[in-house]
């Protein structure tokens, strides 16, 4: 997939709005890391307060995975949750908006032996943590990482994005979600591809396997993927230490038991894996996140939240008509 390029239809009025957001988000991703973190915690409340439907589904994974802590804990738990996500927007920016010598020396790395001197390809096993965005930069600009891409509806915002996660590395490949053959002949060909199965995506191409105790869907494409490309699957975490130290990026050595040639039994391995790294840090997991929302058949719905409406798509399509007339 080729570099974004900018091109003047992202200079459209109906644009405007959203440059002057991104300005205003490169002037805070500027500003002292400490007050950023400040600014984060304070965003993170904000958030708690008013985006109720997200607050609810936080609740309910706390609950459902953690039922051995108190209802205090998992409040407090929720609190730090949701400072930690408020913290995260404000990481993005730096992750997109500073250079990359300013987002090296917030970083200690740990295990780089275990990516360092492979011919094979590597799945590189990431997870949905709140230091995600930060994390890529900075390992971006340590290996070359490949990754897939999904673009966003607002083009001036997926234009940004886009230069902000290729900023770090001129080596870095990107390839539409879709492109799962790319992502094959990158693995065979000795690439190393960022890849978070810790989602829930229905289980159309997953199975269940248990997380916390609880049948999940997990998608099947960790094993699927080691096994095409013949590539070692690789995991890694992010911290954010506290007091403001900055971030621990640890690589963890090779999943030894993957591919194991029964999908199930990787999809339990990957399970038992994100669930350990959870338990070290669960107030800085994503846990808005539906992980539950697809259930075994006969089994009721677990969180319990009125549907919402689709959203039509119209919108999105006189957007890609406007960028694709000015080109």
């Amino acid at each position: 997939m080729d570099r974004p390029h900018f091109t003047p239809a992202l200079l459209h009025p109906r644009y405007w709005f959203t440059w002057l957001a991104i300005g205003l988000w490169v002037l805070v991703a500027h500003l002292p890391y400490g007050w950023q973190l400040s600014l984060g915690r304070q965003l993170g409340r904000f958030m708690q307060k008013f985006a109720k439907r997200r607050r609810v589904i936080a609740e309910r994974n706390l609950a459902l995975c953690f039922p051995e802590k108190s209802d205090e804990e998992r409040a407090q738990l929720l609190h730090a949750n949701f400072d930690s996500m408020g913290i995260a927007l404000m990481e993005t920016g730096m992750a997109w908006f500073r250079s990359t010598a300013w987002i090296q020396k917030l970083f200690t790395l740990e295990g780089a032996e275990h990516l360092e001197g492979r011919e094979q390809g590597v799945v590189l096993l990431a997870m949905h943590f709140t230091t995600l965005e930060i994390g890529a930069g900075y390992l971006n600009s340590r290996f070359a990482i490949d990754g897939m891409y999904r673009a966003h509806k607002n083009p001036v915002y997926d234009y940004v994005q886009r230069k902000g996660r290729e900023k770090h590395s001129r080596s870095t490949r990107v390839y539409p979600r879709e492109d799962v053959r790319g992502m094959m002949r990158a693995l065979k060909g000795g690439r190393t591809v960022w890849y978070a199965p810790d989602q829930d995506y229905g289980i159309k191409q997953g199975v269940f396997a248990p997380l916390f105790g609880i049948q999940a869907a997990t998608v099947t494409g960790t094993s699927r993927f080691a096994r095409a490309g013949k590539a070692a699957v690789v995991p890694y975490c992010v911290e954010r230490l506290p007091q403001g130290r900055g971030y621990c990026l640890r690589v963890y050595p090779q999943l030894e038991d993957i591919p194991s040639g029964d999908e199930y039994l990787d999809a339990c391995s990957v399970n038992r894996f994100v669930e350990a790294r959870l338990r070290e840090l669960p107030e800085q997991y994503m846990w808005v996140h539906r992980r539950f929302k697809t259930r075994p058949e006969g089994e009721a719905d677990v969180y319990g939240l009125p549907k919402r409406k689709r959203k039509r798509r119209r919108s999105r399509e006189r957007e890609k008509a406007v960028v694709s007339s000015k080109k």
